[in-house]
């Protein structure tokens, strides 16, 4: 029967000129071979033996208006990926791997011109309908056309879907396309019902309870108050290997709050079971709590090997006061990180000094000669700088303060700024003032470190002012890039690829809701984009990401500011977990209930 269906695939993909080289693989990764190998039991950062029982109580701040998290409208709730299943399941120990979960399996020529997905004839919905290739062609064409625009940009390059006999689905690219990505990227695609979303218009906000494919259903819910998750006990890859010892917890709920007090308020009082602690001064108070010094409240840092990825304030280059870069530089002399870290965050961070730090994807001190090959066509649109100097982000140590002050003097000065009557203006009498946006329920804990800065900036003649909103209206301005400055970050994987577009490349930053905060729009960087996406070997994307962070950070797009290696939680001691912690960090659906 294989031997027929091989067969048949062979004439059918031939006809349309498809490569036909590849074998039904249990598992992909995207460069060398994946670490488990078929017919595995389970990951070995997990206990396959764990038991689901239990609620996980976790908390959430502001509130929720729709289930749909693949479009631009709306607010999802937390935790809403539970209840949405992938083709494949990435590895937490590997760059990039990905395991069969609705897709049984994946077939994929040596050119990655094309993938197909063998749909597992187990695969259910939460309704107990089957899962079949057109739920899979159905999602792809309505997450392309209708859903967020980073769907758009990782799709752009198949040219079309189409179902082969009763479980196959194939996606075949565009000729002459080098997207070696694309497989693992539609490797990941969320399935929706087809049956359920095709008489629904997909682009608008509902609280209607969807048909999904993920472990987890919706139990009981206000949109203002809580959502509370329930294990599906019909879910038909409860015991599949790449499922085997996560989802153990009989419910998952989140509570909402107004704010991180309030929540941090609500964790001490046990309404909350876990929190991973991003501020500084809390992590550093909770070593004297008397939960903490009897037992009761484990306090755990989990080292990860993840890149730190690149958080700052964003400058927007859309508005004509940031268009020059000398500008931008000169406002990053502006941020006292030293003082920040001794007296708001007790030391306990590093500056950030690259969009891939803390990993060999972060660019060295100076170009390699492959990297060179890489930016020397382009030596003309790049700052001479690039080529021979190491990028350094200004240092605050005791006494530079001023001398840093100095310095955004004398490049304001370069870029047409003068202090007039302690004023920053220009020649044709414009003051440099502008806006920092900032959500409501992070407000507290970011004005603390940006009122420090706005003094410094006052120091040099500029009015910069904070305003907060709401998170709707938050997410609307950010969507509509609305806004002069905020504080923000993109996060970064070990294996760079489309998300890079979606991030910096030039369509993206007219791209409403795109995550091109900064509105970067350069030949360079689509072209090194194009090099990492293209990339044939691991060194191959090293050295294009290595040229990418280089030019990125030359382009001074952002202030820069701090990272850790580490994740910070603190839990009540009512868990158990595997004693392997992956290289990309702790999952709590791998924990259990003692």
């Amino acid at each position: 029967m294989q031997s027929i269906r091989r067969l048949i695939t062979f004439t059918v993909t031939l006809l349309l000129g498809v490569n036909v080289l590849a074998e039904p693989q249990h598992g992909i990764s995207m460069h060398g071979v994946p670490k488990y190998l078929a017919g595995f039991e389970a990951f070995e950062y997990v206990n396959p033996n764990a038991p689901k029982k239990g609620v996980l109580n976790q908390g959430a701040i502001g509130m929720f208006d729709t289930f749909n998290p693949y479009v631009i409208n709306g607010i999802a709730p937390a935790g809403v990926g539970l209840m949405h299943d992938t083709l494949m399941k990435q590895s937490l120990d590997e760059s990039f791997s990905l395991y069969g979960l609705i897709a049984s399996s994946i077939e994929v020529p040596e050119d990655r011109s094309w993938v197909a997905f063998d749909i597992n004839p187990d695969a259910r919905f939460s309704d107990n309908t089957p899962i079949m290739p057109e739920d899979v062609i159905f999602s792809f064409e309505i997450l392309r056309d209708k859903g967020l625009p980073t769907y758009r940009y990782y799709y752009a390059d198949v040219e079309r879907v189409y179902q082969e006999g009763m479980h196959r689905v194939v996606f075949k690219f565009k000729e002459g396309v080098a997207n070696r990505e694309l497989p693992l990227i539609l490797g990941e695609l969320p399935i929706l019902s087809k049956a359920y979303w095709q008489n629904k218009d997909f682009t608008k906000t509902t609280l209607d309870i969807p048909v999904s494919s993920g472990a987890y259903i919706v139990d009981k819910f206000d949109p203002a108050r809580f959502i509370e998750y329930r294990l599906n006990q019909n879910y038909w890859a409860m015991n599949l290997n790449v499922n085997r010892g996560q989802n153990n917890f009989e419910k998952i709920k989140f509570d909402y709050y107004r704010d991180a007090t309030v929540m941090t308020e609500a964790f001490k009082a046990g309404a909350i079971d876990i929190r991973q602690e991003n501020e500084a001064k809390k992590w550093a108070a909770l070593k004297n709590d008397p939960a903490v010094l009897d037992g009761r409240l484990k306090q755990k840092e989990f080292v990860h090997g993840l890149p730190s990825g690149m958080q700052g304030f964003v400058f927007n280059l859309r508005r004509p006061l940031f268009f020059d870069a000398k500008v931008r530089e000169a406002l990053s002399y502006a941020f006292d990180f030293t003082w920040a870290n001794q007296n708001l965050f007790h030391g306990l961070y590093k500056r950030t000094s690259s969009y891939f730090d803390n990993s060999f994807l972060k660019a060295p001190d100076l170009p390699s000669e492959a990297e060179l090959n890489l930016l020397n066509p382009y030596r003309d649109m790049l700052p001479e700088r690039i080529f021979d100097t190491p990028f350094v982000v200004p240092t605050n140590e005791a006494g530079q303060m001023r001398k840093n002050l100095k310095i955004a003097l004398d490049l304001l000065a370069e870029a047409g700024w003068m202090i007039q009557n302690g004023v920053l203006t220009n020649q044709n009498g414009q003051v440099f003032e502008f806006d920092i946006l900032l959500d409501a329920p992070s407000a507290p804990m970011w004005e603390r470190v940006l009122l420090p800065f706005v003094g410094q900036l006052k120091r040099l003649g500029i009015n910069a002012t904070i305003t907060t909103v709401d998170m709707i209206q938050y997410k609307n301005r950010l969507d509509a890039f609305d806004y002069d400055m905020i504080v923000s970050v993109w996060g970064q994987s070990l294996s760079p690829g489309n998300e890079q577009r979606y991030y910096w490349g030039s369509d993206s930053a007219s791209s409403q809701g795109s995550m091109n905060y900064a509105g970067i729009k350069s030949p360079v960087v689509d072209a090194l984009i194009d090099k990492i996406v293209s990339a044939e070997t691991a060194e191959e994307l090293q050295t294009a990401t290595h040229a990418l962070d280089r030019v990125l950070l030359w382009s001074y797009l952002v202030v820069p500011h701090w990272h850790t290696p580490v994740y910070r939680y603190v839990y009540w001691d009512k868990f158990e977990m595997p004693k392997v912690i992956p290289m990309k960090g702790i999952s709590t659906l791998t924990w259990w209930e003692k």
